[in-house]
């Protein structure tokens, strides 16, 4: 068999899942003034999250529904892979007036 033949599959495969990586970006949301940064309008799930902390106080961005909790200590960055769609309601857990609504899409 024709050895270009037989390598379709696996470059199709590569073309395939290089199309999906492309497609992730990497959205900020930040912490400043005891307040969160207002969320992107449009999350997918595989973007990624750079939380940062801008504050002189210890936050967390805690998901009601328990898929997530970030703690950052003050003036502290860490990131989060989006895992699945839905909405997702976050707080701070020492501030729970700071308050969010992430909507992913798939």
């Amino acid at each position: 068999m024709n050895p270009l033949i037989k390598a379709l599959p696996l470059v199709f495969m590569l073309l395939w899942t290089g199309s999906d990586a492309a497609s992730a970006a990497e959205y900020q949301l930040t912490i400043a003034g005891m307040k969160f940064s207002a969320p992107p309008a449009e999350l997918h799930v595989g973007d990624v999250i750079v939380w940062r902390n801008d504050d002189i106080f210890r936050h967390t961005a805690t998901a009601r529904d328990k898929s997530f909790d970030i703690d950052l200590p003050p003036k502290s960055v860490d990131r989060m892979t989006i895992s699945r769609a839905g909405a997702v309601d976050f707080y701070c857990r020492f501030h729970p007036a700071m308050t969010g609504t992430l909507g992913i899409r798939p």
